[in-house]
């Protein structure tokens, strides 16, 4: 990561007077902040189109790589943030605005009622995310993962080169911390009793040795890795169907990773530790057996 700045915008008539206390703005600083970024501007607007545009016009104007707004992306007749976005921007981005829609689809059936644009002024990416502090959560994680390759392409000279070595296609290794924020603000905290993660690494010794006990295999230098993400999120969605489960999150890392390197995170958490345990391991097993591809580098 190399330290882009960023700003978050906060769109809410009652925030702007004081009326409702923002959680969502200082929420996304802190997702920023923790992936490298320097979140050099934030601030509160009214639901006012020319507003909204004119401050996006000046944070383009100042050299800020990325600007995320939160709110007023629904259906109420205030609702303007993407027709004052789509006044800015040049070119549109929107396979963000569709991932952060298919991410919401996948929890609620409401997902698809947010308005949400995404796109591009001179260098500068402009997201839409939604209001609440919960869904902006969601939807800046589904494509936090692309957006450093996606301000490359944007800061560079010409095409960025999209064929680079999978040794520099690793991605950047989430937070457990947030993973658990966003768990616990899913709303069925008072249902949850435990969470459990697994946290699958590069080892030096080869699976011929550890799994057939073969002794004279050589130590492993490294692991070539790839995930097919629709499958890793056929397995969630499918864990979050086994009895006494409310969240299950999975992380795949890809490209050529050495000794140590993490392999995948995953969470699940559920209401007692049998359920939590099974779910887990039925979720890690899947993701093994179907979704992903190593290779070992001897």
């Amino acid at each position: 990561m190399m330290g882009y700045k960023a700003a978050v915008l906060t769109i809410s008539d009652k925030g702007f007077r004081g009326e409702r206390v923002d959680t969502s703005g200082p929420a996304l600083r802190e997702m920023l902040m923790q992936a490298g970024y320097e979140v050099v501007h934030a601030a509160i607007l009214p639901d006012e189109r020319g507003q909204i545009a004119e401050a996006l016009k000046q944070l383009a104007e100042a050299g800020v790589a990325l600007v995320l707004t939160t709110g007023g992306t629904g259906f109420s007749p205030r609702d303007i943030t993407p027709e004052a976005t789509l006044d800015v921007i040049e070119r549109q981005t929107p396979g963000l605005a569709e991932t952060m829609r298919a991410e919401s689809m996948r929890l609620t059936p409401r997902g698809c009622l947010s308005r949400g644009v995404a796109g591009i002024r001179n260098r500068t990416l402009i997201v839409n995310l939604p209001g609440s502090e919960r869904a902006a959560r969601e939807n800046l994680t589904a494509i936090l993962p692309a957006l450093e390759h996606g301000l490359e392409m944007l800061m560079s000279a010409g095409s960025a080169d999209c064929a680079t070595p999978a040794s520099s296609q690793r991605r950047e290794t989430p937070s457990m911390d947030a993973w658990l924020r966003e768990a616990k603000g899913s709303g069925d905290l008072a249902r949850t009793g435990m969470f459990l993660v697994h946290n699958g690494v590069v080892r030096e010794d080869a699976r011929a040795r550890v799994r057939d006990g073969d002794t004279d295999a050589k130590p492993v230098k490294g692991m070539r890795f790839s995930a097919d993400d629709e499958k890793v999120r056929q397995a969630v969605a499918q864990t979050l169907e086994l009895p006494g489960i409310f969240f299950a999150k999975a992380w795949m890392n890809e490209g050529e990773l050495a000794v140590g390197d993490d392999i995948m995170y995953v969470m699940v958490g559920g209401d007692i530790r049998p359920n939590v345990i099974d779910a887990l391991q039925f979720l890690v097993g899947r993701i093994k057996a179907e979704c992903v591809t190593e290779q070992e580098i001897i």
